[in-house]
């Protein structure tokens, strides 16, 4: 990497990325709502699915977002339905 050709990009396309601080999890799950988020990842809706159906028998609300594909950001409309929606989100990032 010592060469002065090479330039690196952040693939985010964010001059100056946006940090937030972490948000603590809830202490439990009941009476919350929990967004199931499938990025496009082969598998990742069986990861989701099963997932569902422990949250369902616990009695937890769960709603599902996905992604058309994973090489393509999330559209703008999805991500604000899960934060307007949700109080916890699982991504499905698995193969």
């Amino acid at each position: 990497m010592n060469n002065p050709e090479t330039r690196l990009h952040d693939p985010t396309s964010e001059s100056v990325p946006a940090t937030r601080p972490r948000r603590p999890p809830p202490a439990s799950l009941a009476g919350r709502t929990v967004a199931l988020f499938d990025i496009g990842k082969t598998r990742s809706d069986e990861f989701l699915d099963h997932l569902e159906t422990r949250f369902r028998a616990l009695d937890i609300a769960t709603g599902r977002f996905a992604k058309p594909t994973n090489a393509k950001p999330a559209a703008a409309r999805t991500l604000d339905a899960i934060a307007a929606g949700s109080d916890a989100v699982v991504v499905a990032l698995a193969d």
